[in-house]
């Protein structure tokens, strides 16, 4: 088993441990999985050579039955069909524009922002083409659990420009990507939205 793997389980046994606490009412039940919790964070901390402190003031106690996050990400080709991509400030690699999707705003709203905001380029969406569970993609191992949704993106204006948090912004060629941040997207994830795109496969792809 991958140390990928392991840490997937892992992901899981924290869930049930938190949900657990979300829905126990006996105190012998809210001792259990509090332990299970403990156990499944000093798994992590060992996997990932965290210490068990960071990792436990990262996680805020759950509310609520406990659900995925989602990232939201817009593929843009511009009349070359080359690719809109951000230079990401913190590991100066490239991804294309998107982030976490917000509260109070809907899916087709948060990709909008997040390429004005990244590239300065104004754009609309045409269709979603994907929705990626990331765990079943070859993305570095992460304490979320995260759905990836995929819009294809027409660029209508704007001038090309990095955001106040980024480092570069440009169009690439497929055949000729830069270094990727491979948290927020894969080479193969580009590949085959670009595919889905130029052969105008109409079906949403999702895992």
């Amino acid at each position: 088993m991958t140390s990928k793997e392991q840490f997937e389980l892992i992901k899981r046994l924290k869930a049930i441990a938190d949900m657990g606490l979300v829905y126990a009412e006996d105190s012998y039940d809210i001792e259990r999985y509090e332990e299970l919790k403990n156990i499944s964070l000093q798994l992590m901390s060992h996997l990932a050579d965290t210490p068990f402190e960071k990792l436990d003031a990262f996680f805020l106690p759950q509310l609520d039955y406990p659900t995925p996050k989602v990232d939201v990400r817009g593929f843009v080709l511009n009349e070359n069909d080359e690719i809109l991509m951000a230079q990401e400030s913190v590991d100066l690699k490239w991804t294309i524009p998107g982030g976490w999707a917000d509260i109070g705003t809907t899916p087709k709203e948060v990709v909008i922002k997040e390429i004005k905001e990244e590239t300065g380029i104004d754009a609309e969406v045409v269709r979603l083409l994907a929705v990626y569970d990331k765990q079943r993609h070859k993305h570095p191992a992460e304490p979320y659990y995260i759905y990836k949704l995929m819009f294809f993106c027409r660029a209508t204006g704007g001038e090309l420009r990095p955001g106040f948090d980024m480092k570069g912004a440009a169009y690439y060629p497929i055949k000729d990507l830069p270094e990727l941040s491979e948290e927020r997207i894969l080479e193969s994830q580009i590949q085959h939205l670009f595919q889905l795109v130029k052969e105008d496969v109409q079906e949403v792809y999702v895992d």
